[in-house]
């Protein structure tokens, strides 16, 4: 069951696409009511990858200006350690390449976890203020309830946005630090997930609507370059009207087809074997939803990458990379590695001490 909706409103915030929000009216498990946010206002979404997705409605909601970088202490560039080591993660990477050649994915998308000790419930806004100014991002943002929800978000990668019936993704695969690193396996794992993301989009959406806007279009973000294509349709109208709108959505396009991989069923199986720790919010969605007094809704939610989460006096940021028949594990390493270092940095306060081996 969700929480029921709390009388007046109590502490939390979130920021998104110049927006600030605060006061928290009540939280909702999406996937088990999703007829809740069909009701106005505006919610602030947070989605594991395991699976669920919640969302906070908030009071007050007002334009705001970037947050000046403020008093964050993260920790110690040495403190950060990997759920995987170098050589887990090639041995992984390996493993991958063995499902493809017998047939069991095209594609998997492994990620290591990396985590450092950090006691006391942080301030969020700080880290968000940080990240802001040293690692602008098009759907940067963030979401703290006390005791709920602790995110801070760099993401550069959509996962779905709405606005006016329109429904659209724009999935990122291929990361290299030139456009003229970019190797054809980077393009050929594009066009397969963009292929994937279609397919998804196409469950939800009116036949015939669904189109590759962008393909293989390059975007340049601090210190690296992606891949990035867009894909998009007319929500079918009983999709649209319904009042389990995101409920199907999710069950059409979640967890995010570039964060899992190809056929999604099977990757997300192999990925449970060979990551020893969930992704907690990493890899699923942060973003937001606003429901207008008529129902019309409108929402930008990012995959979780490039994100900061904290839970139990520990702050964890998580970084993949796509596997397929053509990669070479000891290359898909350093690109989590390159994914992962100046963010690390800038929460650090210094040099990112990354664990490689």
């Amino acid at each position: 069951m969700g929480v029921p909706e709390q009388t007046g409103s109590r502490r939390g915030v979130a920021w998104f696409a110049g927006v600030e929000a605060s006061g928290v009216l009540e939280v909702v498990d999406v996937r088990l009511q999703p007829e809740r946010l069909v009701t106005p206002g505006w919610w602030a979404v947070v989605g594991d990858f395991e699976g669920r997705v919640r969302a906070w409605r908030f009071a007050d909601v007002a334009a705001s200006a970037p947050a000046a970088p403020g008093p964050w202490v993260g920790p110690s560039p040495e403190a950060w350690t990997s759920s995987l080591d170098r050589a887990q993660y090639v041995e992984a990477v390996e493993r991958v390449r063995a499902h493809i050649e017998e047939g069991d994915v095209y594609q998997a998308n492994i990620c290591r976890m990396l985590s450092a000790p950090l006691a006391g419930e942080p301030d969020a806004r700080a880290l968000g203020a940080v990240l802001d100014a040293g690692n602008p991002a098009p759907y940067s943002g963030g979401v703290h309830v006390p005791g709920e929800a602790w995110v801070v978000s760099a993401s550069p990668e959509l996962y779905l946005r709405i606005a006016d019936g329109i429904v659209t993704s724009g999935p990122i695969k291929g990361t290299a630090a030139t456009a003229e690193a970019m190797t054809d396996k980077d393009r050929a794992e594009n066009i397969m997930i963009t292929d994937l993301v279609r397919n998804d989009l196409q469950r939800v959406c009116a036949p015939g609507t669904v189109e590759v806007t962008t393909l293989l279009g390059e975007e340049h973000h601090p210190g690296l370059v992606h891949l990035v294509s867009t894909v998009q349709g007319a929500l079918a109208e009983d999709v649209a009207s319904a009042p389990d709108l995101w409920a199907r959505l999710l069950d059409a396009t979640y967890p995010p087809g570039s964060v899992s991989g190809a056929p999604k069923s099977s990757a997300l199986d192999v990925i449970d074997a060979l990551e020893p720790v969930p992704r907690g919010p990493y890899c699923g969605a942060v973003g937001w939803v606003e429901v207008a007094v008529d129902g019309s809704v409108r929402a930008e939610l990012a995959v979780g990458i490039r994100t900061f989460w904290w839970a139990d006096d520990v702050l964890r940021f998580g970084t993949g990379a796509g596997i397929t028949w053509g990669s070479d594990a000891q290359s898909e390493w350093a690109e989590t590695e390159l994914k992962a270092a100046r963010l690390v940095a800038l929460a650090s306060g210094g040099d990112a001490g990354l664990v490689t081996d």
